[in-house]
């Protein structure tokens, strides 16, 4: 069976077993924290639910299995389908809300998140956007509940920006050239129209922001528009079933691919396989390696798969960019729990709890490598005023059968971001009448009603 075909048969498999509703609830003993999923293993983007959810699960199952939980506090959850649509996740949340014991939010979805923002300050538990969502959400003194961990929508901007320079002989290199920007009609996909434009009056760049409606399937005029234009460059903040359109369409047109450039929603197996031999040479960005070769991956083979507890259909896609994404997102969930015990006691935590430990979220090169992770992905240092951590990123490029690493660690560049993050998040602040943390204010918990 095809790569393209298990996705759809175990997407069907689930919606089944699933019934497309929300698990049901049971109360939390006194010993276990509580992550609720809103999850969307049907629909065009279930390729990234099934990947993203499924390494999620393996390692809390793999904390379950080998260490009796964190600290003797067992690891639970549920799933809700959300079908990556906003009502739905908000359904989710408001029917999986009240489980005692809920440590944070992951809805991998910008729409949903969006929607979460007003809900998770008022009930006081961390919702996590790793790689996406809001940007200005970075500024930990308006938001003190959400966390775009590893990177935010900004940081990836100026990251891809820096790349392109380094093929272009550096920052001056980039003066006089154009540059395509195709990007998914959601608010996910517009969210950095205005750091491109900023970033192209900055270098001298031309460029041009092209929409590709919701969800992608058909591109052929804005190929041609791209043919037409003939950008040096182009950039593809895409989502699901509209990167492999992409990157098929573009050679139809005679575009080079190796001149495509991919965001991080973009950077997936599930975007360049069903693609085949259009998608060799295309370069997309990441905050996290591929491959299975990790010691934390082969204990999770070993221990979770090894034991029937896996959550992939497909054991192929294991070490795949999706499934390593969840498992590094899962590293970050534990660990912002560990720490928080530390303070606060090896028992079940508030919400709030947890929020003070991923504002302490500080994971160096050492202690990566003792979660078995070293390479795997980037250190992170998150404080309460940088929700984000250092926005490291790295690019890979297809071959026709696997992602190669092909360039350093690159760094955004903060002292143009950060005055521009903080502006915007001043400004939701004014518009909301809140009053902007202190760092005082962050190390305090609200006391358990």
């Amino acid at each position: 069976m095809s790569l393209h075909l298990t996705f759809r048969a175990a997407a069907l498999a689930t919606a089944l077993t699933l019934g497309l509703s929300v698990a049901p609830l049971r109360p939390a003993a006194a010993d276990e924290q509580y992550f609720p999923l809103q999850s969307y293993r049907v629909g065009p983007y279930a390729a990234g639910g099934t990947g993203f959810f499924g390494g999620f699960i393996d390692y809390l199952n793999l904390i379950n299995s080998r260490d009796g939980g964190v600290n003797g506090v067992k690891l639970t959850w549920s799933e809700g389908e959300t079908q990556y649509e906003v009502e739905r996740g908000v359904e989710v949340y408001e029917r999986l809300k009240n489980h005692p014991g809920v440590a944070a939010w992951n809805p991998l979805s910008v729409g949903i998140a969006y929607a979460m923002i007003d809900r998770i300050t008022q009930d006081k538990v961390p919702l996590i956007t790793i790689n996406h969502g809001r940007t200005d959400s970075t500024d930990g003194r308006v938001f003190p509940y959400v966390f775009p961990l590893l990177l935010n929508p900004y940081s990836e901007t100026s990251g891809i920006v820096n790349y392109i320079a380094a093929k272009v002989g550096g920052p001056e290199g980039l003066k006089g050239k154009k540059l395509a920007v195709l990007y998914h009609g959601s608010p996910y996909g517009k969210e950095t129209i205005p750091i491109y434009d900023l970033l192209a009056k900055k270098y001298g760049f031309e460029v041009q922001q092209i929409e590709v409606p919701h969800p992608g399937n058909e591109q052929q005029a804005q190929w041609l528009t791209i043919r037409r234009t003939k950008p040096d460059f182009v950039v593809l903040r895409g989502w699901g079933v509209m990167n492999p359109v992409a990157l098929k369409t573009a050679v139809k047109v005679g575009f080079p691919v190796d001149h495509i450039v991919g965001n991080v929603w973009s950077n997936s197996e599930e975007d360049v396989i069903p693609a085949g031999d259009a998608a060799i040479g295309y370069t997309a960005i990441t905050t996290q390696a591929s491959g299975s070769t990790y010691p934390i991956i082969q204990e999770i083979v070993k221990t979770v798969y090894g034991a029937g507890k896996g959550n992939l259909e497909d054991k192929n896609r294991i070490g795949s960019v999706y499934h390593n994404l969840g498992i590094v997102n899962g590293i970050l969930n534990v660990e912002a729990v560990r720490i928080a015990q530390e303070r606060f006691g090896k028992r079940t935590l508030t919400g709030d709890e947890v929020r003070w430990g991923f504002e302490h979220l500080k994971l160096d090169a050492a202690r990566i490598e003792q979660l078995g992770a070293k390479d795997l992905f980037h250190s992170i240092n998150v404080t309460w005023d940088n929700h984000e951590g250092d926005g490291y990123v790295t690019f890979q490029q297809w071959d026709g059968k696997k992602w190669k690493v092909v360039s350093d660690w690159i760094a955004p560049d903060w002292k143009l971001l950060r005055p521009i993050i903080e502006k915007s998040a001043e400004a939701y602040a004014k518009e909301k009448g809140i009053t902007l943390r202190t760092s005082g204010d962050a190390d305090q918990v609200a006391a358990v009603k």
